[in-house]
Order: C-alpha cells, then structure tokens, then sequence
C-alpha cells in the first residue's frame, strides 16, 4: 500500500516548458511595469504644465529630466519585453523540431524493420514469379484460342443465332400455375350429371293440336 500511494508520477512538463513558462512570466512583469511606466509619464507632463502656469519653471525643468530618463526606461524596457518574446519563440520552434526529429527517427526505425523482413532479393523474386504467372497465363490463353477451326467458330456462332432465336419466339409463361382437372375424380352428382349429358338423347317438345271451332 505504501508503495501505491507513495510512487510518484512522471511529470509530463520538460525543462523546456519550465523555461518558456518562466520567460513569459518575466515578459508579463516588463508589460505591467512598462504600463505603469506609461500612466506616470502623462502625470508627470500634466504636473509640469502646472507648474508652468504658476511659474515654478526650475521644478518643471526637474520633472521633465526625471520624465526623460523614465522614457529611456521604457525604451529599454520595450527590447527587453521583445527579446524575451523571441526567446520563447525560438524555444517554441525548437521544441517542434525536436518532435520531429523523433518523429523521424521512429519512421526510419519502422523503414528498417520493414526491410530486414523484405529484402532487394525477395521483391524481385516475387515479381520475377508474378511475370513468370502471366507468361503462363498468357500461352494458355493462346492455346486455347488457337485450337478452335474455322468450322468450330462457325457452329458457335450458329449455336448462339438459335438459342438468341428461341428465347425470342417463346410465348410468355404464366407466372401462376393453372388448375389441372384429374379424371374420376370429383363427387358421384358430377359424374352423374356428365354422364346424363353424354347418353341423354334430344328431347322434342310436341306441337300442340288445333280444335276445330263448333
């Protein structure tokens, strides 16, 4: 238990990753600094022109060397803040190039396996039998077209005319069967009644006679 809870875990954060993280900590400092910069420098021109107005020239004078020197800072500070930007871009961009230097370096190591398993050799062994199949293939087919005379392709031509022939000059078959009428089968009335049919001779109806009026 005390093994499983106390194994520590492979941090996935590289020195690199430390690094940029720091760098852009650093950046962020100067962009706070360089803003505070910024709002102190206007204060300080407002405050001069004050002074200015009520004539305190000397103390405008001082305030205005002190705001020069403060936008050398600044300057100073803006290179500062653009050399750390790069810094971490080039960090950045190395750490891509590493990826995909390993991403290479396991592509070749794939490459080899597979060619260890199939060489030079046994590529063109297989394609020298694969030619090899479709030569054969090939004389078979040639053979087989040439053993067939002139008389032969004549009576396979015939024979496809009258086979083409006779499916066109059958009638159509009904799809449903039709009902088949079985001899001395049905009841003893039917046979009866048919039989009656076939030995019952005409009858004749009389005419009927005329009676002489009195």
């Amino acid at each position: 238990m005390g093994n499983l809870f106390g194994r520590k875990r492979r941090s996935r954060v590289t020195e690199q990753d430390k690094a940029v993280l720091q760098l852009k900590q650093q950046r962020d400092k100067l962009k706070q600094y360089q803003k505070r910069i910024s709002l102190q420098l206007e204060r300080e021109r407002t405050f001069a022109r004050q002074l200015l107005k009520d004539g305190k020239k000397e103390k405008a004078k001082l305030l205005l060397k002190k705001k020069r020197y403060q936008e050398q800072l600044l300057d100073k500070t803006e290179n500062q803040i653009s050399n750390l930007e790069r810094m971490v871009q080039d960090i950045e961009f190395t750490q891509i190039e590493m990826k995909v230097i390993e991403g290479l370096k396991i592509g070749n190591e794939c490459l080899n396996k597979m060619h260890q398993v199939m060489s030079i050799e046994e590529v063109e062994r297989i394609m020298d039998e694969t030619q090899e199949a479709v030569e054969y293939q090939r004389q078979i087919d040639e053979i087989l077209a040439g053993s067939f005379t002139t008389e032969d392709e004549d009576a396979i031509l015939a024979e496809l005319d009258a086979i083409t022939q006779e499916q066109i000059d059958l009638p159509e078959v009904p799809s449903e069967p039709l009902p088949e009428k079985i001899p001395g089968k049905g009841t003893e009335a039917e046979r009866e009644r048919d039989l009656g049919r076939e030995t019952s001779p005409i009858r004749v109806k009389p005419k009927p006679e005329l009676v002489a009026a009195s």
